[in-house]
């Protein structure tokens, strides 16, 4: 490594930190993620369900995963020199803020338009006729554009400041539970929310999701400022095009953050091309109301628990290469049998098993990513690694709408609904072979070691 913190470790300037306890400061950040995704778990529900209500076509559907993902293929970059030069709790309120109102505009309108919306449960009947509203739609699609710009700053911004109020020796265990309480939120106690609130009223989750938003912010907001780490070796502000460049010429040199990066882009990419129609999927093959779509969910609150609070342990007893692996490999087995199954309790427990080892992942890489990299580049480097990891997403999205559609010419609906999951899991197979030599615990050890010396 070429660049340094500074001369005595990534926790210096902040010696309120102990490596015996997580602090205050954490748990403010975690109620403000708990809050935040009991209304993104609202959203998973009630954005899909309008989609659906909007327009049949697998591919209009899928251009709403495409626009929720675009901005992390556009705006990543330049998201990561802002969270360098910014300071980071601003913009992690800021952020929350714009989508608060963002989101309170789009309840607005669905309010203003319940009118011309079917009712939430005729649009699981096959024998109902949907006319595209192209309008509404439309105004969906800028909004989630909008919203998902704000989330990537958001979000690099909160993964950035978590070393700024954890010691680093607890990293893994405040990942862990941020994690698990993310996932229960995400997956277990907003999209059940979610489905009640749309039987309530079509514009009701949207009003809830942006209520969710704004007190995530009120939360963040409570966090005291910390002292940014400073040295003699951290260099001078420069343009950002230059500073952009340093920090992907960082991650492009590192022998391990190099290959991860594009290890998770195609993993998320290859997901999103189930995920994007996976509304479709649920209602058609499935057979599952709102209700039941939204307890699908349940099981991935189920496994993302139970991967966060075992993923250090599991990591400890297997290794942090195998665990890894142990991602892949779950994620073509459960797809595999998502894409065969019309039974959704069967998808259920698949969704808990792929969001346990999913869970797994992040928590050791996104706790490896904290370690290795200099604070005064985590941010830009963190959102060049995002831009490969989560940049893929779009095009993931709009290849499995692109794929139903096709496959319906030469075959049933169903079965080109079906065909996205069984070639996921087939192109899973082939990155794990490709993954397993680039990612094993020595090779993982080895950078954070290196990392360790560079602070002393």
């Amino acid at each position: 490594m070429t660049e340094t913190t500074s001369p005595s470790n990534r926790n210096s300037g902040r010696r309120d930190l102990t490596p015996d306890r997580l602090g205050s400061n954490y748990f403010k950040l975690f109620g403000a993620s708990t809050i935040s995704n009991v209304g993104d778990g609202i959203a998973l529900i009630a954005y899909p369900w309008l989609a659906s209500a909007l327009t049949r076509s697998p591919l209009m559907i899928a251009l709403v995963a495409v626009v929720q993902r675009l901005p992390w293929l556009l705006f990543s970059l330049p998201a990561g020199v802002v969270t360098d030069r910014m300071d980071r709790r601003r913009l992690m309120v800021g952020a929350n803020i714009v989508r608060t109102v963002l989101t309170g505009l789009v309840a607005l309108l669905v309010l203003n338009r319940t009118n011309v919306l079917p009712a939430v449960d005729v649009v699981t009947d096959p024998d109902a006729i949907i006319t595209t509203n192209l309008g509404l739609y439309l105004i969906v699609l800028i909004a989630t554009l909008f919203i998902g710009t704000a989330e990537v700053l958001y979000d690099n911004a909160a993964q950035t400041f978590m070393p700024s109020i954890v010691h680093s020796s607890q990293l893994e265990k405040a990942n862990g539970r941020l994690w698990s309480i993310e996932q229960v939120a995400n997956t277990f106690i907003g999209p059940p929310l979610g489905a009640l609130l749309l039987v309530a009223a079509f514009s009701l989750p949207f009003f809830v999701d942006a209520a969710t938003f704004g007190i995530s912010a009120a939360l963040v907001a409570l966090i005291p400022s910390t002292p940014r780490s400073t040295s003699h070796d951290t260099p001078a502000r420069k343009h950002w095009r230059t500073e952009l460049s340093e920090g992907f010429r960082w991650l492009w040199n590192h022998e391990l953050l190099r290959p991860l990066a594009i290890i998770l882009g195609l993993l998320n990419g290859i997901m999103m091309m189930t995920v994007s129609i996976l509304v479709l999927y649920a209602q058609e093959v499935l057979n599952t109301s709102a209700t039941e779509f939204a307890l699908l969910g349940t099981g991935g609150a189920l496994g993302g628990v139970i991967g966060g609070w075992t993923a250090s342990r599991i990591s400890s007893r297997i290794g942090a290469g195998p665990s890894l692996w142990l991602t892949l490999l779950g994620a073509a087995t459960t797809t595999a049998v998502i894409g065969l199954t019309s039974w959704w309790m069967l998808a259920w427990l698949m969704f808990a098993i792929m969001s346990m080892v999913g869970v797994l992942w992040n928590v050791i890489t996104v706790s490896l990513r904290q370690t290795i990299i200099p604070d005064h580049l985590l941010g830009r480097v963190n959102s060049v690694y995002r831009f490969f990891g989560w940049g893929m997403m779009p095009i993931g999205s709009l290849l499995g709408g692109v794929i139903v559609v096709a496959a319906e010419v030469f075959d049933s609906r169903e079965i080109a609904l079906r065909l996205p999951w069984l070639i996921a899991a087939g192109l899973y197979v082939l990155l794990l072979v490709f993954a397993a030599p680039k990612l094993t615990t020595e090779r993982i050890e080895a950078a954070r070691s290196a990392a360790t010396a560079d602070d002393h």
